[in-house]
């Protein structure tokens, strides 16, 4: 079974470095170790649990934020690199436009699907990407070990509609 890292407090503050960005729209402040990855920051110290960590190596995509609008893994992220930045979580998500995933079966086990959300989102956001790109090779960062990913893909088709050429 895999360990998971929690962090301890900051022993030395004289090591701390204060950070702001802007989480989900609001602007955070914060001490951290510089050490931090950003996945533990917004678990155990800001208290947002819904990135998970799968594998932490950045292999699973279960952990994908949108950090300046672009879908990054939080497990490997130090949270100093997000200074200034906008991060955006599944929380910011509204659980309402997900309707369609949760009908087309996405969701199973829970593992991945903040990542698959948080991926999905974006690419709902950017539909222009499918011009060029398949929807699977656009969520091929998130591994699912329970859907066979048909139904993933079946709730992107609806929730974001056919893409461009009938391309999936």
């Amino acid at each position: 079974m895999q360990e998971h890292f929690i962090p301890s407090p900051i022993h030395d503050r004289s090591a701390a470095v204060s950070i702001r960005f802007n989480l989900n729209g609001r602007d955070v402040d914060i001490p951290i170790d510089p050490t931090e990855r950003l996945l533990d920051t917004l678990r155990y110290r800001l208290k947002l649990p819904g990135s998970k960590e799968g594998c932490g190596e950045g292999e699973c995509g279960a952990c994908t934020v949108i950090i300046d609008d672009l879908p990054a893994n939080a497990c490997l992220i130090p949270t100093f690199q997000v200074r200034g930045c906008k991060v955006r979580t599944i929380e910011s998500i509204p659980a309402s436009s997900l309707q369609p995933m949760l009908e087309a079966g996405a969701t199973q086990c829970g593992a991945c699907t903040p990542g698959v959300v948080v991926t999905a989102n974006w690419i709902k956001e950017h539909s222009d990407v499918l011009a060029s790109n398949t929807m699977r090779a656009l969520m091929a960062g998130n591994l699912c070990r329970c859907t066979g990913y048909d139904g993933i893909i079946d709730g992107l088709e609806k929730w974001i509609g056919k893409p461009p050429g009938g391309r999936s």
